[in-house]
């Protein structure tokens, strides 16, 4: 075997929110890839606009710098376990891993999903404790928790000889010794360097190369993103594409990019150890090998952990269908979950018995809202049911998805926090008390026991609470949960709400709608304070007389409506309810509109 000394593969992972993006922004400055006076927005890995707004990475992303010669790929990957995914493809580029924990947060679940895979992956791991600028940073003691989380999860001797560095990734500085302060991130390159291998390859065998992402570009078509392992490529040459079941079908290289930066450059030719996009194959799925023409070879395809939960998609039948999207027909839908199935190995899209209605599958409700909120955006028009838990049969017991959830409170919502979790079955595993005022709780928890819980918490904890949970194995069918314990309240006839009839229902629950709506027979229009669904005359209007009274003409007093978004949406709805999605408007209905069917 031979190595490339002028190249290095390294992906970043870590938990939500504990600085890899901005770490890698820092990582792109110091190299001199921009100019003094350039405008470069902050996390400018982050390119979706769903990811700038939600201050999360949802797509695993790659750049690459230039350091003392040698070419750095990076790789950024998302750190909520609904995207794991990303994370099992990514791994399969790069040959060592940076591990981003924050020095006040120390390990989370995800922290522990993303090193269990690069540890199985035998990748040397490179720690690194962010943040170290925070006023409760507590950087020893965090180092001892991930020595212990990598024992935990039975690390080899070698691997547990991790370098470790401190860096403040806003302010863009790294240093090996606490009481030395950092001056740039110059030590962290050097530890790159000096501990993530050259690629390996055989000079004997062609080309393989693997796709680990796709993605589309609007003037030379389908782009397949990967690293090659063994042989080199070439513009314009043949080359085979070895598909899961074996077969070979046969393919001409029109494009190949290299990467710069954060651009996409043109090469000539790519050779081992290169992380490359490749235009004009267009017949391919992500895990599968593009290999030398004359003798294909595979490699191993990705392995992708099973989905844990599905949703029914299908078009929008209501009485509102079409008036605010351009894509609203079955066909349209299938085309788009089609193209999402093939880009994104994460989700799984089946037919049912209906032929515009789809199964979708993914790894948790984020994920599933994530892929709605995308079609809005394009124009989609669509209608989803309840998120449900997938299960499994074995030596004839039902198996359901566990997870392993980490609640971060303050002393006071410890209480509140336990009476909501024990009903859901959960099962306290680990309680700790850090001395800070806040406390960490660990369960184990059936993953329909979080559905509709997150929104809960946040009231309950008053937003200061953390809850964070990763997939944790399948166990025995834990019993019955209780979804919801309040009805609806449901419009019995279409109108438009009054601020009048408004105000005679608002003793009856919580209103989700304001006076001056389009409402039609059986949209659920508020939230009932009893368990049993009510129809309600949410249109009515005043009558006019002719007689004056002291009271009469005193004004609606009403209380702003409780305006969800999408994933509290999702939460919400029961088993006989959708939730009706446009690009503009979000609605809650009865899957059977007429009064007369439900009662």
């Amino acid at each position: 075997m031979q190595q490339r000394e002028n190249v290095r593969n390294i992906a970043i992972i870590a938990h939500v929110d504990h600085g890899k993006t901005t770490l890698v922004d820092a990582m792109l400055w110091q190299s001199g890839l921009f100019r003094q006076n350039e405008s470069v927005p902050e996390r400018i890995m982050d390119s979706i606009d769903l990811e700038r707004e939600k201050g999360i990475t949802i797509m695993a992303k790659n750049t690459a710098i230039t350091y003392r010669g040698v070419h750095i790929n990076i790789v950024d990957t998302p750190g909520h376990a609904d995207f794991g995914s990303e994370v099992e493809r990514t791994l399969t580029l790069v040959d060592g891993v940076l591990l981003l924990v924050d020095a006040a947060e120390g390990p989370l679940p995800q922290t522990r999903f993303v090193l269990k895979k690069a540890l199985e992956a035998s990748l040397p791991p490179i720690v690194v404790i962010n943040k170290i600028d925070r006023s409760d940073a507590r950087p020893a003691a965090v180092l001892d928790e991930v020595y212990d989380l990598f024992i935990d999860l039975e690390a080899t001797e070698d691997q547990l000889e991790f370098p470790v560095l401190y860096t403040n990734a806003r302010s863009g500085t790294a240093t090996a010794k606490l009481g030395e302060p950092g001056r740039s991130l110059e030590p962290l390159f050097e530890t790159i360097l000096a501990t993530v291998p050259a690629p390996r390859f055989d000079p004997a065998t062609g080309l393989q190369f693997r796709g680990a992402m796709l993605d589309w570009d609007d003037y030379v078509g389908r782009l397949v993103i990967g690293r090659i392992f063994n042989g080199r490529v070439r513009q314009a040459e043949r080359v085979g594409v070895v598909h899961r079941d074996g077969s070979v079908e046969f393919a001409k290289v029109t494009v190949l990019y290299g990467y710069e930066g954060l651009k996409r450059i043109e090469i000539a030719e790519a050779s081992a150890g290169d992380l490359v996009a490749i235009a004009g194959i267009d017949s391919i799925e992500i895990g599968e090998t593009v290999a030398d023409a004359e003798t294909p070879l595979a490699l191993p395809l990705i392995r992708i952990d099973e989905p844990t939960v599905s949703m029914l998609f299908s078009a929008n039948v209501s009485p509102f269908a079409g008036k605010e999207g351009r894509f609203v027909t079955s066909p349209q839908l299938r085309e788009r979950l089609m193209k999402e199935k093939r880009i994104n190995v994460g989700i799984r899209v089946e037919e049912t018995d209906s032929p515009d209605t789809f199964r979708v599958s993914g790894r948790g409700e984020l994920q599933l809202a994530i892929l709605i909120e995308m079609m809005r955006r394009e124009g989609f028009e669509l209608e989803v049911g309840k998120p449900t838990i997938i299960t499994r049969q074995e030596a004839g017991q039902t198996l359901e998805p566990m997870e392993y959830l980490v609640i971060d409170v303050p002393e006071e919502h410890i209480g509140a926090v336990t009476q909501k979790i024990g009903p859901r079955r959960g099962a306290m595993a680990k309680m700790v008390n850090h001395g800070t005022g806040r406390v960490r709780l660990e369960y184990r928890i059936p993953a329909r026991g979080l559905i509709g819980y997150r929104t809960e918490f946040l009231t309950d904890t008053r937003g200061t609470g953390l809850l964070n949970h990763l997939f944790d194995g399948w166990d025995v069918w834990q019993g019955d949960i209780a979804h919801r314990h309040s009805g609806a309240l449901v419009a019995d006839r279409a109108g438009r709400t009054t601020a009048y009839a408004i105000d005679n229902l608002q003793a009856r629950g919580v209103m989700f709608v304001g006076p001056g709506l389009d409402v039609y027979e059986g949209m659920i229009v508020g939230e009932n304070a009893r368990d049993n669904d009510m129809d309600v005359n949410i249109a009515k209007e005043k009558k006019l007389t002719n007689m004056r009274a002291s009271t009469a003409d005193d004004a609606a007093k009403l209380t702003p409506p409780r305006l969800m978004n999408l994933e509290q949406s999702l939460e919400w709805i029961g088993e006989d309810e959708l939730l009706e999605v446009t690009p503009r408007s979000l609605r809650l209905r009865k899957r059977s509109l007429s009064g007369r069917r439900r009662f």
